[in-house]
């Protein structure tokens, strides 16, 4: 929730922002040269060596296990969510930081229910599919009719006149995230447009090995919303074929899908207090729900347990940045994004808004580190740039303009607050990304550390450092 593209919709699991364009903030004065970072040398490679410490490395890897392992299935509105919320918040005070607590969040509700798809064709047999987040179902009875395969939303405006009446199928190949989701976010609206009566989804993945991924969508104001759910590649590719030898097919789908009232939720917030600069923050996490499929590892457990982490190793060595550091497990973000929203209307609200230092959010898998996305004015960029020379033993070696996996911060971001993102190699990202096989053995604990020890340095440096980050003007 990406490869570096550019998202816009709210309601997406990933957001990005673009670089801000602003003038210098008055009073900016630029370091005279780039070795004030050195002076964090010592301190960053204690960090590194804390992190990859063996005992440190089996810490973490048991945190997230537990997590994963008793609380898979962390979808907004259900009591597994608020159970793994609860169990954080236990673990953080027990971690002894300064301060632990909740920010109440109501967030939407939607449940699966029972699913099937049986395919009518050649042959007959059950498909793997999975209901898309937010879909409405189907009556009792399910939907039985013949389908119409088509793989761009230009086809279906030329063809419309098929698919009265029928289920569209989107048999679209991945190519970029950015560019492939949109067939997922929008697809039911146009099809429904188009007079049909259900729709079906490619899963938005490179690789599979049939294994259907989830995501949530949007239906558009003027459109009849249509059930929607996702299949494997194969199942896509087989309808293909089949259509293009002119096969008759049809599909039964069946979904008890629907969406209850809004749920109380929580963002979890931890703090280690800043010992010169308590009011300014630096704010960091992760969102803690996931989708009710797979167990949430990599989107977004990792990044939730690797920010948590590097704050937890900062406290365990005794140090203490000149500014807060605040922990946040965001609610909500796979399908709505209310946390995000929660958060920054409470620091617009309370005035501790223009306090804040920079925003940094993990949201992009826990791979073995490559480096930073930073989105924020040139002058921003040109101080954090040295700290690269810091953190380049774990890796995290280049900064670059444009950050990724940063749809909780997002709003702040909106806003005018500079905003990071750790880069990762997500080769494997989008194999796992909201399917079943989202589970622990996809993930490295030598790669999720060293993405800790690059975090814990990035942030401590930003944290400490004499000079603030220049903002664009709001």
């Amino acid at each position: 929730m990406l490869r570096f593209l550019l998202l816009s919709f709210l309601l997406l699991p990933f957001t990005f922002a673009t670089v801000l364009k602003a003038e210098p903030e008055a009073g900016f004065e630029p370091p005279s040269d780039a070795g004030w970072a050195e002076s964090y040398r010592d301190v960053a490679n204690q960090l590194i060596a804390t992190a990859l410490e063996p005992e440190n490395v089996d810490f973490m890897w048991q945190r997230l296990a537990w997590l994963t392992d008793y609380y898979p299935h962390r979808l907004s509105g259900s009591q597994m969510l608020e159970d793994a919320i609860d169990w954080m918040y236990k673990h953080l005070n027990e971690d002894g930081f300064d301060r632990v607590y909740k920010q109440e969040v109501m967030v939407p509700h939607w449940v699966r229910g029972n699913e099937s798809l049986i395919f009518h064709g050649p042959w007959e047999r059950e498909l793997r599919m999975l209901g898309l987040g937010s879909s409405v179902g189907t009556p009792a009875e399910g939907i039985r009719a013949e389908i119409l395969v088509v793989q761009s939303f230009e086809e279906l405006q030329e063809r419309a006149d098929e698919a009265a009446g029928k289920i569209v199928v989107w048999n679209v190949p991945f190519t970029t995230y950015g560019e492939t989701v949109q067939y997922r976010v929008r697809g039911a609206s146009e099809a429904s447009r188009a007079g049909a009566v259900a729709s079906l989804l490619r899963s938005v993945t490179p690789f599979s090995m049939q294994t259907p991924h989830t995501g949530n969508i949007r239906y558009d104001d003027d459109v009849e919303p249509i059930p929607f759910a996702a299949i494997t590649l194969e199942d896509a590719e087989l309808m293909q074929r089949f259509q293009n030898r002119g096969e008759h097919m049809e599909v039964t789908l069946s979904m008890e899908a629907q969406m209850l009232p809004d749920a109380l939720s929580h963002n979890i917030i931890a703090e280690l207090r800043g010992s010169e600069k308590p009011d300014e923050i630096v704010v960091i996490g992760g969102h803690i729900d996931s989708w009710d499929v797979g167990h949430g590892v990599m989107d977004d457990a990792g990044g939730v347990i690797a920010t948590w982490e590097a704050m937890r190793l900062m406290k365990a060595l005794g140090l203490q940045p000149r500014r807060t550091i605040r922990f946040v497990g965001w609610t909500n973000e796979e399908n709505g994004v209310r946390g995000g929203l929660a958060y920054r209307d409470k620091v617009l609200e309370d005035g501790s808004f223009r306090n804040h230092q920079l925003a940094f959010e993990i949201d992009f898998g826990v791979f073995a580190p490559l480096g930073f996305g930073f989105t924020g004015t040139e002058e921003a960029f040109a101080l954090l740039e040295p700290i690269m020379a810091l953190t380049a033993p774990t890796g995290a070696e280049v900064l670059r303009r444009g950050s990724s996996g940063t749809v909780d911060i997002g709003p702040l971001m909106r806003e005018g607050m500079p905003g990071m993102g750790i880069d990762t190699d997500v080769t494997k990202y989008f194999w796992h990304h909201h399917a079943d096989s989202d589970t622990l053995d996809k993930q490295n604990p030598e790669d999720i550390a060293r993405v800790i020890a690059a975090t814990a340095v990035m942030i401590y440096v930003v944290a400490d450092m004499e000079q603030r980050l220049p903002w664009g003007d709001e």
